[in-house]
């Protein structure tokens, strides 16, 4: 599979947008996107909603996540591993990230020797109103330093009363020469959702899939979503995460693990037991384009209305 440009139109969205997409939320709030040293704060009225971490370990993430109720969605290790109740495998697992396994046959999803990282360059944008707004552009290096490729990532933060939501839409670029990425499990767009959710815990959380698997069936099944549910703190909630109809892969496969990992892996394909197919590949200066939509909602997937928010995402047109 070779592909020379885009494979998603570029058309803006609706400032309207976040108002309709809520479906699972009473109104739509401001959302403020500040610079730090770290990176970026966003906030909503005076309440947290997440930062993005321009480098944490050999990547950027976002941490911490706040859902409806100022709920902690996210395991906080190992970027806080203060706390003992938590569990501390998987350190690369930081909660919210986009990396890949094999990418010209280094692993940029481990935090192993050898591994490649990702590296910030710039903020393109920084945006608040009804939707904060983060740009960047990174680079993608091999251990030696050199460049693999780079990418353009935009999150799309959104809030109400009983949902809030993350976009992200990222453009990868073979800016560097031409780009394989392998057919393995490891990868791509990853959460890794607070303990208390996961199934493994025994605690109530449960994971199902717009096919109605659940738990370790819907490993390694295509779906155009996936819902993550529990308690937190004693609240029915949830984390959904979204595939767009244009984003390349679609739908995805999704490595959805019982233990909190949650992953959309448009790559792999055996890895996952599905047939053999041809690695992705990048002509030199080709790209392709991935959306997302995570969503954070009250109870599970039912009472979130996950599946009214999916179909308004699905008719959007991504950036």
């Amino acid at each position: 599979m070779s592909f020379r440009t885009s494979l998603c139109a570029c058309i803006a969205i609706s400032p309207a947008a976040p108002f309709a997409v809520l479906a699972a939320s009473a109104a739509a709030a401001d959302v403020r996107v500040t610079p730090n040293d770290r990176g970026a704060a966003i906030t909503v009225g005076d309440q947290p909603f997440a930062d993005y971490l321009i480098r944490s370990g050999p990547k950027p993430v976002v941490w911490p996540i706040f859902g409806p109720g100022q709920v902690r969605m996210t395991r906080d290790y190992p970027l806080d591993d203060s706390r003992s109740d938590e569990t501390r495998d998987h350190i690369h697992h930081r909660s919210l990230w986009f990396t890949h396994g094999d990418v010209n046959k280094i692993d940029f999803w481990a935090e192993t020797p050898g591994a490649g990282h990702i590296e910030h360059r710039e903020f393109v944008e920084l945006k608040s109103g009804p939707e904060g707004v983060i740009v960047t552009r990174n680079e993608w290096l091999a251990p030696d330093g050199r460049k693999i490729l780079e990418d353009q990532r935009r999150l799309t933060f959104a809030a109400g009363d009983d949902a809030r939501t993350i976009d992200f839409d990222i453009e990868l670029k073979a800016t560097a020469g031409p780009v394989e990425f392998g057919d393995t499990k490891e990868g791509s767009f990853g959460v890794r959702v607070a303990d208390v959710l996961a199934v493994k815990k025994k605690s109530g959380g449960q994971i199902k899939n717009d096919a109605g698997l659940t738990d370790k069936d819907a490993w390694g099944k295509p779906a155009s979503w996936v819902d993550y549910h529990g308690r937190i703190d004693g609240q029915p909630v949830g984390v959904a995460m979204m595939n767009h109809p244009d984003s390349f892969g679609f739908p995805t496969r999704w490595h959805v693990r019982d233990y909190g990992l949650f992953a959309a892996n448009p790559f792999g394909s055996t890895a996952f037991e599905a047939p053999k197919r041809e690695n992705v590949k990048l002509e030199s200066g080709g790209s392709i384009k991935l959306s997302y939509r995570v969503l954070l909602h009250r109870g599970d997937e039912q009472s979130g209305d996950v599946a009214a928010v999916y179909k308004a995402y699905a008719g959007q047109r991504r950036p």
